[in-house]
């Protein structure tokens, strides 16, 4: 009778480090799980360690706000959040794990002429890609949203929106689960709680990596962990043009859903969604300094929660239930940093800001072909290190007036 109530596992438990791996992995988040999942799918390889120095999806995977868009502005940007988009719905029948993914809508409000402009030209990139985006007026907004306060007597009236129909919100701990269940049944491995302390090099390539629990011998890392990917490319002596930054939300008490699309106004520096769980899920701009701590702060609650009941006035009641904070690496441009590094074997995926989990499954899927090939994917060539030196930036500020 035992066995009958016996409960499986989602992945192995962990076990004994080898002494050496083929590809090593630093973050046990949706990124590294994804690449380690792709390069066992796709590529056959299945030598692989995720070394996390916490728990799995303890980091920004854990801490993010669930919104999966394409809607950027640079046509780089924009291609490679769609092929990310396309994953994603595609994704629950390919790890074979219910993701809640639920794409009905997102909507980037306009306050100002200057906002209908920027709105204008993000469609247009959007629209000559095949990205289903578009300037919407009053009218539409009201039948997409009517419960939002569309009146002119308000500090910042609507004047129109962007309107994104594939936009999203998706379960990220169930994306998390389910990429790491997938991976472990190809026979990666997942080592919790395994902190790199140290990478190892020798004539400009790396040769293993340095934990506390031992060392492992590999000539492939890549390092997967958001906001603390300067720290860990510091121990491989590589420069990252990084600043860390904290990114704060909360949600609400449960309430009868009535809010199906995903609201953002870049005005206002707020955006809101409602969860399957009846939450509403509200965060605003990343914090404008550089730190790496967890704790919120009262004023972005109080600028938010003013911000949120400008649109939606019927909240005025609502008891907040939770908070949080998530770290975010920003790049110069706004944009990712994938890839190679002038280290050989040092691979990395960083500089996503508030974007990263939203990218995951092409992130996992260009930096597997990258390993198995050694050629850099198309999609990600414009996301190189080296456009720092040669001035060729990526700039997505446009897309980023609200970080989510």
């Amino acid at each position: 009778m035992k066995d009958v109530f016996r409960i499986r596992r989602m992945w192995r438990p962990r076990s004994t480090l080898k002494d050496r791996y083929d590809v090593v992995i630093v973050g046990g988040g949706s990124h590294g799980l994804s690449t380690a999942y792709y390069l066992a799918k796709n590529h056959g390889i299945t030598d692989v360690a995720i070394l996390e120095k916490s728990y799995i999806g303890s980091g920004a995977a854990g801490r993010n706000t669930t919104i999966v868009r394409a809607n950027y502005r640079t046509p780089e940007g924009a291609e490679f959040y769609q092929a990310s988009v396309k994953l994603y719905e595609g994704l629950a029948a390919d790890l074979d794990f219910n993701l809640l993914f639920s794409q009905q809508g997102h909507l980037t409000l306009a306050h100002s002429d200057r906002g209908m402009i920027t709105a204008t030209e993000r469609a247009e990139v959007n629209q000559l890609l095949g990205i289903d985006s578009r300037v919407i007026g009053l009218d539409e907004i009201a039948r997409l949203c009517p419960e939002m306060d569309l009146s002119q007597d308000v500090t910042w009236p609507v004047m129109g929106a962007l309107y994104h129909p594939p936009g999203g919100i998706i379960r990220h701990d169930a994306v998390v689960w389910g990429y790491a269940r997938g991976a472990d049944r190809h026979g990666i491995e997942i080592h919790p709680y395994t902190e790199v302390i140290g990478i190892e090099r020798s004539n400009g390539r790396v040769t293993g990596v340095e934990t506390t629990r031992g060392r492992v011998g590999t000539d492939m890392v890549v390092s997967a962990t958001a906001g603390w990917s300067t720290l860990v490319a510091d121990l491989a002596g590589v420069r990252l043009p990084i600043t860390t930054n904290i990114l704060q939300a909360f949600v609400t008490e449960p309430m009868k859903p009535f809010l199906d699309v995903i609201i953002v106004s870049s005005q206002m520096h707020v955006y809101i969604s409602q969860t399957d769980r009846g939450e509403f899920l509200i965060g605003a701009e990343i914090e404008p300094y550089s730190t790496y701590s967890s704790k919120g702060t009262l004023s972005f609650l109080e600028y938010s929660a003013r911000h949120t009941l400008e649109l939606f006035p019927q909240l005025e009641r609502v008891k907040v239930l939770r908070q949080w904070t998530g770290l975010c690496d920003l790049s110069p441009d706004y944009s990712p940093i994938l890839g190679k590094t002038e280290l050989e074997g040092f691979l990395v995926s960083t500089g996503w800001g508030t974007y990263g989990f939203k990218a995951a499954p092409i992130v996992g899927t260009t930096l597997a072909e990258l390993i198995a090939t050694g050629e850099t994917p198309r999609l990600i060539a414009p996301f190189a290190l080296e456009r720092f030196h040669t001035d060729t930036l990526v700039s997505e500020l446009a897309a980023a007036a609200v970080s989510h």
